[in-house]
């Protein structure tokens, strides 16, 4: 595990930066000692993308299946510790072999980026499966959803794995207001894999962790107000919240319809945006919103926008936080996180604006 906003990914920023936050830690994981990298025809899972892992499975490296078992021996590992899987979908590797089956009748050119790709859902997100829909409530254990989110619904069309739902702050922070956040009745309290005694943040929590923690390829969180990108910043990873619309919420567990959003939590910019590709658009269950924002999203998708010189030029300002704000409003003021961007500017050619 190590720190996820690397050359490629930094690059897109300058794209993408109204849309997600994050931060670096430069802890090393107090779980080296028990973990390996699981390899295959010299191929490295561990921190693999996206598009290496695409590129892996066209060149016969990897299967779904191979990948699927490697994020259920980490979730085995980790989750004792961390909290950050709330459930496993006990059909995961069936959905690996029909990937993998599909993948070999079609000669490996199916098109999509996400086909038999394991994603990680927060457990407010419904899906019509053998997993649960709970928001972390033991109030909902064992309720039948009548269909699958309208998200799920895209991810299950793009070919993806759902690997099982991923914990959060109950209700999603909307049980108490005093409750630690990532603490649930049915998932206990999840940890940040960096400092396991930090707080982790929320209400995505199992979602940063989980991706932060190579127990997922990539997940999907919601937010109201923070959920996405307070998480993300916390656990070093980058998270996208979307324009309210832009992303369905039919059968989401909802708390404001004004301010609801689904989003996605990942390693990279580069996989946030793919993800982000095949989850948007217009669903008649959440009509008023979707057809709203369906007219903004760009011809081609958002994955033109990643260029490695996407910062060239560019100038980034950075606010500085005064007494009493919240602290995850000012992270990007840590020396650390100033150094690390100083660093990035030097190598893409553009200027950091400070104290403004």
């Amino acid at each position: 595990m190590k720190s996820h906003c690397s050359g490629y990914s930094w690059a897109a920023m300058a794209i993408l930066a109204p849309y997600f936050s994050f931060i670096i830690f430069a802890h090393e994981t107090p779980f080296h000692t028990v973990l390996h990298n699981y390899s295959t025809e010299g191929f490295s899972i561990e921190e693999a993308t996206i598009p290496e892992i695409q590129q892996a499975f066209k060149a016969g490296k990897l299967t779904s299946r191979g990948l699927v078992e490697f994020y259920l021996d980490r979730i085995k590992k980790l989750n004792q510790r961390l909290h950050a899987v709330i459930e496993v979908n006990p059909d995961a590797l069936l959905l690996a072999d029909i990937a993998d089956t599909q993948r070999l009748k079609a000669g490996g050119t199916i098109e999509s980026a996400l086909h038999g790709i394991p994603v990680l859902i927060k457990d407010n997100i419904a899906s019509k499966d053998k997993l649960n829909t709970t928001a972390g409530s033991f109030a909902l254990l064992g309720s039948k959803v009548a269909r699958d989110a309208g998200v799920v619904n895209k991810l299950r069309k793009s070919g993806a794995i759902i690997l099982g739902k991923a914990s959060l702050s109950e209700w999603a922070h909307f049980r108490a207001f005093n409750a630690p956040s990532g603490w649930s009745a049915r998932g206990g309290q999840v940890k940040n894999p960096y400092v396991l005694t930090a707080d982790p943040s929320g209400s995505s929590t199992g979602s940063a962790v989980a991706v932060a923690a190579n127990m997922a390829a990539v997940t999907l969180g919601t937010e109201t107000d923070g959920s996405i990108l307070s998480p993300s910043s916390v656990n070093g990873v980058v998270g996208i919240k979307p324009t309210v619309g832009l992303t369905s919420r039919a059968g989401v567990i909802p708390i404001s319809h004004h301010q609801d959003t689904v989003g996605p939590i990942c390693r990279t910019v580069t996989d946030a945006v793919y993800l982000l590709d095949e989850i948007v658009g217009y669903d008649p269950r959440d009509h008023r919103a979707s057809k709203s924002a369906a007219p903004f999203i760009p011809k081609g998708g958002y994955k033109q926008f990643l260029k490695p010189d996407g910062l060239h030029g560019k100038r980034l300002g950075i606010t500085r936080g005064r007494k009493g704000q919240h602290w995850w409003k000012i992270a990007v003021s840590m020396p650390s996180s100033t150094r690390v961007m100083g660093m990035t500017c030097k190598q893409f050619y553009c200027t950091i604006l400070n104290r403004i």
